[in-house]
Order: structure tokens, then sequence, then C-alpha cells
């Protein structure tokens, strides 16, 4: 698996026009091509932080790496409610057991490269919701969609809902099309634009389409031939296994899962796709779209909650000086330290205190007029309470953090950078440190 701090900035563009990413060359002419966009359009200028208009009427998809927390805080901003992505590091058993559950789905990334069309279904299955990519640099935002639109009774919020609605009965290129076209998802996708992240996703567009045209004149021209980086999904969906690659014109069926999990089935496929690369030294980067802890961590804060009024109310119909007995060394109104109503701050509304389901051994307890046993019963719940908040606390600031990464990589630093450049070069430091740079690489091969 790709180490976090490698990743590389990846799109399929370069899949579909086998080309690599932008050198440095092509900055300078990019920025001329921005300039010059500026000045007739009323854009930023280019060493200018891109601004929301710009995003907002830029026509192109921006390249997005691959950081579950992106992913992740994409997702919530699509509307999707209780999905979360993590990161799988290798596919050890003990490590793909220690995600959470379910997994729904997925998301592989690597050099991608044509596999065997006949391995395709004729045409899409009616259960499955599966688009084409028509777009470059949009396949971040497909694989997702491939997924959390086969997720059985997901709440995919109002906006992918109804987009869901109005495709259901297309074709795959049709599905892919109408993304292309789809301003909501567009925008959220394109909210990590930066300014030079325009201009070189503008620029190839340029120098494809120039290329094209050359070909066209009888012109030769450069091709190193070598395919770009690329998402694709891996879902279950009713009893089999999906591949899900937008760049495919049809979905592949990868095998039935019966009493299998399905991850069975999908590892050996990832395995059999790395292995293919493997005298290349290529990186992989493989996601796993998964359940939110929280969908099930609150209800069960809500059900402790409820016990344990259950058992402060049993406690004080069989014994009305129990609180004597109890430990009184925390501050609240029962010296438990614990929560015993409504609590916005930890998501637990009354109305899920009030209709609570109970295990049978619970309600058996607490209808016992067992003292010492309803004491200890007691004790329990508040322990059981201390290790789901501190979950709870622990996954809002798993959020917190992603949502601070996705601010820090929608920042736009370009003109910090060109601030910082211009500095060195008039103190005559830039091109010692350059060359540096450049003797370092050097003995490093």
């Amino acid at each position: 698996m790709a180490d976090r701090a490698k990743r590389r900035r990846l799109g399929v563009k370069n899949a579909v026009n086998g080309t690599g990413p932008a050198s440095a060359d092509s900055v300078a002419p990019a920025a001329s091509a921005a300039a010059a966009a500026a000045a007739a359009g009323g854009a930023a200028p280019p060493f200018e932080p891109a601004r929301a208009e710009d995003r907002l009427n830029w026509a192109g998809w921006c390249e997005i790496e691959s950081e579950p927390a992106f992913f992740s805080v994409m997702l919530r901003e699509f509307g999707v409610k209780d999905v979360k992505v993590q990161e799988v590091f290798t596919m050890d058993r003990e490590i793909l057991d220690g995600l959470n559950k379910p997994v729904h789905g997925l998301i592989f990334l690597f050099r991608w490269r044509e596999d065997d069309p006949d391995k395709q279904e004729p045409s899409c299955p009616e259960e499955v919701w599966f688009a084409n990519q028509t777009i470059g640099n949009a396949c971040a935002t497909i694989a997702l969609l491939n997924i959390v639109n086969n997720i059985p009774s997901v709440d995919l919020g109002e906006n992918l809902e109804g987009f869901k609605q109005f495709t259901k009965d297309f074709t795959p290129a049709l599905r892919g099309y109408s993304i292309g076209n789809f301003e909501f998802a567009r925008q959220i996708h394109n909210s990590f634009a930066r300014k030079m992240d325009m201009f070189n996703v503008d620029m190839a567009l340029r120098n494809d389409a120039a290329a094209t045209k050359g070909k066209r004149s009888g012109q030769v021209g450069e091709n190193t031939g070598e395919a770009g980086f690329h998402f694709i999904a891996l879902v279950p969906i009713g009893d089999h296994v999906w591949k899900l690659d937008g760049l495919e014109r049809q979905p592949q069926r990868l095998g039935k899962i019966g009493k299998r999990d399905w991850l069975d089935l999908a590892t050996p496929v990832i395995q059999e796709m790395m292995m293919e690369y493997a005298n290349d030294e290529e990186q992989f980067v493989l996601l796993a779209v998964v359940q939110d802890p929280l969908k099930n961590l609150r209800p069960q804060l809500a059900e402790n909650v409820a016990a344990l009024n259950k058992a402060n109310k049993r406690l004080g119909e069989i014994m009305p000086d129990w609180r004597e007995s109890a430990n009184q060394s925390r501050v609240d109104e029962f010296g438990d330290g614990a929560i015993h109503g409504p609590d916005a701050g930890y998501g637990i509304s009354a109305e899920m205190i009030q209709n609570p389901v109970l295990s049978g051994a619970a309600t058996a307890t607490l209808g016992s007029d067992d003292a010492e046993k309803l004491m200890a019963f007691r004790e329990e719940l508040i322990q059981q309470q201390t290790t789901i908040r501190f979950e709870i606390r622990s996954e809002e600031q798993t959020q917190a953090e992603e949502a601070e990464k996705a601010a820090s990589r929608r920042h736009d630093y370009g003109a910090a950078i060109q601030t910082w450049l211009k500095m060195l070069f008039r103190k005559g430091q830039l091109k010692p440190l350059l060359e540096e740079l450049e003797l370092a690489e050097q003995r490093r091969w």
C-alpha cells in the first residue's frame, strides 16, 4: 500500500490519454494562459488564490488525492449519513477484521490498464447502479457514487437521493454524462481545486486537443505510453461482489458471496491486480467505505442511560437509602458522574431514551428485588457508559481532524509560495538551492 506521505495527486485523465502528470516546464505556459483567461473573463490573477466564483464557473474537474479524510468529508457534504472512509494498509485478515462494520465497498487506486472486456456483463443489471466515467479527473467522485448508490437503506441526503432516482433507468454511459452535469457533486468535488490545479487541467486539455489535431495532420508527437492512476470500486450487491470501473462499459461480476465474507472474494482480485505490477515497484492505495461507528454508539449510549435510570428507580423502590451505599466521590445528582438524561453534546435525545431496546437479561435484572445484584448491574452500566462516551468523543475528534485536513487541502497556498520564491530570487538564494537539490537527486540515483 502507498505510504500516505508519498501519495500523488492522481487523476483518470492520465489513464485515458496516456500522459504523465504536468511537468515543471508546463507551469510557465499554464501561467501565461491563465493570465490571458483572467484578463478576458474576470477571474483572479494567476498567482492569487482561487476564489469561490472561480471554482463555481470552472467547467473542469480537479484531481483529488487518495486521502481517506477527503473522501469522508465529501460524503458528509454530499449529505450521506452514517458512512465514512478508512484506509486499509494491508489485506491481512486481522486488518480487515478491524475495519468498522459493515464494510460497504472498497476503493482501489492503481495504475490503470485495460482488463479483458469479455469479463464484463452484456448489460448493466437492474439491481446494480453503475456509472461510466465520461469526464476527466472525476474518478474519485464516480467511485464514491458507484458505492453509496448501492448501499441498501442508506440515507443519501436529498440531493444524491434525487439524482439516484432520476438516473435509475439510465444506461451507465448516460449516468456518467449526468454526473458531468450534476452541479451539486461537481462543486463539492472542485472545492479541493486550487488555482494551479485548474491551470494544469486546462493546459492538459489544450495539449490533448493539440495532439489530436497533430495526429490528424500527420504529425508525430511524444507519447510515453504510460497509463495514469485511477480509482475503481468493489462492492457487494445482493449475493454477488461486483467490480465497478468507470472506464469499463459494463460492471464485472466477481463471484457469489453465499455464506462467506464478501471481502474474501474481493481480496484475491485486488492481490491479482497488484501482482500484475510486481516488477514495476508500483504504489497502490486501498480505501474502505464503512459504516460510521456513531450510528451505533449513540443508540448504545441512549440505551445505557435508559437502563441506568431504570436501575436507579428500582433501587429507590426496594432500598430508599441506596445512594448512601453508592460511590459519592463524583459530583452530580446521583454521585456517579454518568449521564442520566438527554445530552445534545453526545447526540442523544429524550425520544431515544424513552424508547430503548433492552436485552432480556437487562430487563430481568431491572425487575429483580435483589438490591446487591442491582447495585452491581448499575456499576457495570456506569463503566459501560464511560467506554461508550470515550468512543463517541474519539470518533468526533476524528471527524474534526478530517475536516481540518480537508480545509488545509482546500486552502490555496500558491500566492504564499510565489512570494517566498520571489524573495529567495531577489536575495540570490534560489539558484544555489536548486543546484543543491539537483545534486542531491543525482546522488540518490
